[in-house]
């Protein structure tokens, strides 16, 4: 006989008569059998927990929202893609400014940190010029190919930039890079 643990996996019952002790294949496979079909009560079951788990989650009303997150719940978000594009480049020209100007001997540096914040917002500027573009017939296939162009293009320039720029800092590229690609947390708390 088949039966159920309670941690939910499938043990078989030696039977009274024995009838699982004895060799030969007849026997192995009763004993799968059995326990596919416990298997498949226990999927059953799972599915049947699952389905009842969905069917509590209510959504919350406008007046319930409002409660919870404050009277600005239901107002449309000012992040859009431009804005933080427009942030990824005011910080990239901030941190290049800084480079310029702390780091020893500056000019390598400074472009060096330049290309490190355009590594960041250029390919984010093609991004936010496509989801504009396509503003009509923005369905989830051309988010995805306009994210995978985006990232296509981020590692081509890191591509070229390390075989075609032999002067490159590394330290204010990358730090740079890492201070635009921030920018989108500090674009969704300035909201």
């Amino acid at each position: 006989m088949v039966g159920l643990r309670t941690g939910g996996a499938p043990q078989a019952h030696e039977e009274s008569d024995g009838s699982q002790r004895g060799s030969g294949a007849g026997g192995s496979e009763r004993a799968a059998s059995r326990i596919a079909a416990a298997r498949e009560d226990h999927n059953a079951e799972w599915d049947a927990d699952q389905q009842q788990d969905n069917n509590d989650i209510v959504p919350l009303t406008r007046v319930e929202a409002e409660k919870l997150f404050g009277p600005q719940v239901s107002r449309p978000s000012r992040v859009t893609p431009f804005r933080v594009v427009a942030a990824q480049l005011v910080l990239s020209l901030v941190a290049t400014l800084v480079w310029w100007l702390f780091y020893k001997p500056p000019g390598a540096a400074a472009l060096s940190a330049f290309l490190g914040g355009a590594i960041c917002w250029l390919p984010g500027a093609l991004f936010a010029a496509r989801l504009k573009q396509l503003s009509r017939a923005g369905t989830v296939l051309n988010w995805m190919l306009g994210e995978a162009f985006k990232m296509g293009a981020t590692i081509a320039m890191f591509v070229v930039i390390a075989f075609r720029y032999h002067d490159v800092q590394w330290i204010p590229l990358l730090v740079t890079y890492l201070i635009a690609l921030k920018t989108y947390w500090i674009a969704l708390a300035w909201r």
